[in-house]
């Protein structure tokens, strides 16, 4: 538990070094006024199915706001249902994330399109699990708390003012006791 804090907290002081030493560039510098508070804030998340001799069936909504026209923060609750052979089980939770856009518009470096940009994402989250899922000992009775600490990278793709399409790459950097990733973890997300 105290090596994923002083991770997160590694991960927080850097980010804001970045911030600091990028708000001296003329890129990251906006003339423009700051949107009012609740033009910052947005819905989303991502949602997953899969069928078949393993069902999975996954949802994961969130809220965020954009706290600098490059940093974003969000957080939501999460819910799996999981069914393999000989084993089935619901995982819920939550989890929140910090994001610092690096490129807002790739087309401004090389001609790839409209509204492609490029982000790395920080993010913990806290699940219950049901604790036979993680000892696979059927035995075992009543449920566990596993928090992972996962870090990666994105491509958002704009598809309208205020909405895109995400692909994020993340890894299971920390977790606590339980491992319950295989990486990378990849994620397609929407948000408006």
């Amino acid at each position: 538990m105290h090596n994923s804090i002083k991770r997160c907290m590694a991960l927080l002081s850097a980010v804001l070094l970045l911030l600091t030493a990028n708000g001296q560039d003329p890129e990251f510098r906006t003339e423009e006024p700051k949107p009012p508070a609740l033009q910052r804030f947005y819905f989303g998340g991502s949602f997953g199915l899969q069928f078949g001799t393993v069902t999975n069936i996954e949802l994961s909504p969130m809220v965020g706001f954009w706290l600098l026209p490059r940093v974003a923060v969000a957080a939501g609750p999460s819910f799996q249902y999981l069914k393999a052979p000989g084993v089935g089980t619901t995982i819920f939770g939550g989890r929140t994330y910090l994001q610092l856009t690096l490129v807002q518009d790739l087309s401004n470096l090389i001609p790839v399109g409209a509204g492609t940009g490029i982000f790395i994402h920080g993010e913990y989250e806290l699940l219950s699990v049901e604790k036979r899922y993680v000892t696979l000992v059927y035995e075992d009775e009543g449920r566990v708390s596993s928090g992972n600490f996962l870090a990666g990278a994105g491509i958002s793709q704009r598809t309208g003012r205020r909405s895109s399409l995400n692909i994020t790459f993340l890894w299971c950097v920390s977790s606590d006791q339980y491992e319950l990733y295989s990486n990378p973890v990849i994620r397609f997300e929407m948000y408006f």
